[in-house]
């Protein structure tokens, strides 16, 4: 069997295998732009992007979500590198953080695996992604969010590796300082050496501890109307990757109702 023989079936394997973890029109459509990619690129490369475009794919609709969820597997893959090393505990936080079902794990872990090789070339992905949904800022939030619980995984936390990878990952999408840290505070991870509020609530609202009621109520009504679940969705987030969102408006939540209680809010 040729080289180029062995390719085309590896693709088709490789697309078989995602298709597998995600089920439905989404894991189709994937399935066959990753195959269609992994037989089209060179050996050493792991940018499905130029494959996507050349091939008139686009990003709307299915198309949209699966440029989604292949710049998310990439950026958690090479995330996981960041440091020089991927740990189980980052695996597992990928898993649980983009909902892979179980009985699928062993076939995503492969495919995390490719972009996993090197930390190395992450900037593409990231860039594309904040073309992408340059309009919707909450749907880049879930992905750095995401990207922040998998490396905080591990028993060591965040390593300055680590938070340089994230930080240049906030910057393409074009949040600041305190953007990166409300986001890592809503996502459930305090960051070490950061200057915080006394009262970690208003770091997930975004709020400074001095904002006025009025200012603390329409706060609150912005993120719940921006940040649900399901406006994510209609966003272009996939279905399958809700898990961290629904955590979220948790979190937020309930600080919500922490500082109402403190100041006496009704």
């Amino acid at each position: 069997m040729t080289a180029k023989a062995k390719k085309k079936i590896s693709g088709k394997v490789v697309g078989g295998l995602l298709g597998l973890a995600f089920a439905g029109p989404l894991g189709a459509a994937l399935g066959f732009i990753i195959g269609h990619a992994h037989d089209n690129l060179p050996e050493d490369s792991v940018n499905f992007w130029q494959t996507m475009r050349s091939s008139n794919a686009g990003f709307g609709g299915n198309m949209q979500q699966a440029a989604f969820t292949m710049g998310v597997i990439v950026l958690g893959a090479k995330m996981a590198k960041a440091d020089g090393r991927v740990t189980r505990e980052e695996i597992e936080a990928f898993k649980r953080v983009f909902r892979v079902p179980e009985s699928q794990a062993d076939a995503v872990g492969r495919l995390f695996n490719q972009a996993r090789r090197s930390a190395d070339g992450f900037e593409p992905y990231a860039f594309q992604l904040a073309q992408i949904f340059r309009n919707r800022p909450e749907v880049l939030e879930e992905v750095l969010g995401g990207l922040i619980i998998i490396g905080a995984a591990d028993s060591g936390g965040l390593s300055p590796a680590e938070l340089r990878f994230l930080s240049r990952v906030a910057i393409i999408f074009g949040f600041n300082d305190t953007d990166f840290m409300r986001i890592a505070a809503r996502a459930g991870i305090k960051l070490e050496g950061q200057e915080k509020p006394h009262d970690e609530s208003y770091a997930i609202l975004g709020l400074r501890e001095s904002a006025s009621v009025e200012e603390i109520k329409k706060t609150y009504r912005v993120l719940i109307r921006t940040h649900h679940p399901d406006k994510l969705v209609a966003a272009g987030m996939p279905p399958e990757f809700v898990v961290t969102a629904t955590e979220k408006m948790k979190r937020i939540n309930v600080a919500y109702d922490r500082i109402c209680k403190a100041r006496g809010i009704k």
